[in-house]
């Protein structure tokens, strides 16, 4: 009897070997699919992660190429430069109460932010025939003009003269200074041809003068 239960015994292990022998290979499959996904799934990321990289550079250089372009473009010339150095900056009072400050930018030589009640402008120099500086800032259309005497505003898009009569400490002695000695206009000055029909008229029209002879003796 013990004989019998203890080959039974031993069928019994071998049976349970042999089961545990054909359930090996799935267990160890099942043990190396989580790591085989684990790792798997981490190379998309290593991917993504170049790729975000990559998106990102080139953003960079699309930037800096951006800044570059408009640095080129804001560059000025030398005779705008100039008119530049004329610009009489700072907090200019103007007609109506009203005033204006213009203020040089720091950052790109030569332009000019002017600001006032409801606008602010950003300008650069534009030469001219006549030598009044002139700023613009085509983008808006707004206009300044700066005289000897004064300074103006404009906005040509809309069609109004935003201020007028704005004067630097500078401006004002000139203005002053054209009270007191006004210039001549060019309607006062008689023309040539008018001065020289005046003259010959004048000797024309005036009567001989008398011969004196001497007394008889």
């Amino acid at each position: 009897m013990k004989t019998i239960f203890t080959f039974s015994r031993v069928a019994s292990l071998v049976a349970a070997l042999c089961l545990a022998i054909t359930a090996l290979p799935g267990l160890v499959r099942a043990q190396a699919l989580p790591a085989a996904e684990a790792k798997a799934a981490s190379k998309p990321a290593v991917k993504k992660k170049a790729a975000s990289a990559s998106r990102v550079e080139l953003k960079s250089q699309a930037k800096n190429m951006a800044a570059g372009i408009e640095a080129a473009d804001d560059a000025l010339t030398p005779e705008e430069l100039l008119v530049a150095e004329r610009v009489q900056v700072g907090r200019l009072p103007c007609e109506l109460g009203a005033t204006v400050t213009l203020t040089a930018d720091a950052k790109t030589p030569g332009y000019f932010e002017i600001q006032g009640k409801n606008f602010k402008y950003r300008m650069f120099p534009v030469p001219t025939t006549t030598g009044t500086v002139r700023l613009e800032d085509r983008k808006a259309g707004a206009v300044w003009l700066q005289m000897g005497n004064k300074s103006m505003l404009m906005n040509q898009k809309l069609g109004t003269r935003l201020a007028d009569e704005c004067m630097s400490p500078a401006q004002q002695l000139v203005a002053e200074s054209l009270k007191l000695n006004p210039a001549v206009s060019v309607l006062d000055v008689p023309r040539p041809e008018v001065l020289v029909r005046a003259s010959a008229e004048a000797a024309t029209t005036t009567p001989p003068m008398p011969i004196l002879l001497p007394a008889a003796k």
